[in-house]
């Protein structure tokens, strides 16, 4: 399901950044539509930092989220923008001038929402929820396998490809061979030689669960996945160290412009689109993620993370694909033309004012995966 979230609003006219924000603290709350049947109401805590500037929570009351932080308010005039990277959302509102109403619109994708804020007091605040109590985590010095795994063909009508974890349980869609290995082998396409025309042209839906309790965490997903390879696919390899033209990914010349992310460090990343290609959004994701996801979703090349950044990053990315880019789909989404103001900068462009980092094309020494040997699955 998808979260839709908001921001808080600020007026500049009133002088000093105490004053500023005595005016904005407290709990603000409105009902956001994202369709004619149904309503999520948001609420907003704003409160003061040490340094006294604003700061928040976010929660989406009918979704039960748990509570997520917002990043810096923006003020100009009575205009407010508020970015939330970990959901890849973004609200722009004006505070009324009695202090008590803010109206807006909520942007997660092409089409803004419009969404009114209201100053809640003692009386009218919702009551916030608990959230569902976060999955269980698989013990991080396991060495899971996939228990039980169901191997079935697609749908040849069903579009899109996708893999990810449902509770303890991995499942994908449509999935290719040649899919799975770059995703288990964290590899571009180009990173695999050999084997049969079906890595791609077939595909399948897959659900494996684990044998040990707990949901696993990044690392412990790619090792079943390739242990279910080699056992249901007998797929065998060896690899060969090639000199590739390949992207590079460093850190700008005025630093990284990236927030560290509040997540569980040894919880798995979500990396995705909002609603069009281009506008990605990552939360509680690394470099060397989002550095996978470039190569395996919209570069037609492998992309090398040099920036030697440690830790976990929430970050939002807007662009305008070219039509070489994901994989030749680039150009299909309606895009603004190039001469529209409003239009998102190219890739690389983009890259470097979003996020202090640049995007660079290089010649690059890369492990190549030589398929020695593979099957069409095993029945189940």
């Amino acid at each position: 399901m998808k979260k839709w979230m908001l921001c808080i609003a600020a007026l500049a006219s009133i002088p000093g950044s105490a004053l500023l924000a005595q005016n904005l603290t407290g709990t603000w709350q409105g009902t956001l539509k994202p369709n004619p049947t149904t309503d999520l109401r948001i609420v907003f805590k704003i409160s003061t930092s040490d340094k006294d500037t604003l700061k928040g929570v976010m929660y989406s009351i009918d979704q039960k989220t748990p509570a997520i932080p917002l990043s810096a308010v923006t003020l100009q005039g009575s205009s407010v923008k508020l970015t939330i990277p970990a959901i890849g959302g973004s609200y722009e509102g004006k505070l009324g001038s009695d202090g008590s109403s803010i109206d807006g619109n909520w942007s997660q994708g092409p089409n803004p929402l419009p969404l009114h804020l209201t100053r809640a007091t003692d009386a009218t605040a919702w009551a916030i929820p608990d959230p569902p109590p976060p999955p269980k985590k698989m013990k991080a010095d396991a060495d899971p396998s996939f228990e039980v795994a169901t191997i079935k063909p697609s749908d040849p009508n069903k579009p899109g490809q996708f893999l990810t974890i449902q509770g303890d349980r991995m499942v994908t869609g449509n999935t290719s061979l040649s899919f799975l290995i770059t995703f288990a082998y964290g590899l571009h396409p180009k990173q695999i030689a050999g084997g049969p025309s079906w890595l791609d042209s077939e595909k399948y839906d897959i659900t494996a669960k684990p044998d040990v309790e707990g949901q696993p965490n990044d690392k412990q997903l790619r090792t079943m996945l390739q242990k279910l390879l080699a056992d249901r696919f007998k797929l065998t390899f060896h690899k060969e160290k090639k000199e590739l033209s390949a992207y590079s990914i460093a850190v700008g010349k005025n630093g990284a412009k990236l927030s560290k992310s509040e997540g569980d460090p040894n919880g798995l990343p979500g990396l995705g689109f909002r609603g069009k290609l281009g506008a990605l959004f990552a939360r509680n994701a690394t470099i060397s993620d989002f550095a996978g996801l470039m190569q395996t979703v919209v570069l037609d090349r492998p992309v090398v993370d040099q920036t030697g950044l440690a830790g976990r990053f929430d970050f939002t990315l807007d662009w305008t694909p070219e039509p070489s880019q994901f994989g030749g789909r680039g150009g299909q989404t309606p895009q603004p033309g190039a001469d529209d103001p409003a239009a998102p900068p190219d890739l690389f462009t983009a890259i470097v004012a979003q996020l202090g980092l640049k995007l660079e094309s290089a010649k690059l020494p890369v492990d190549v995966l030589v398929v020695d040997h593979v099957e069409k699955p095993s029945g189940n």
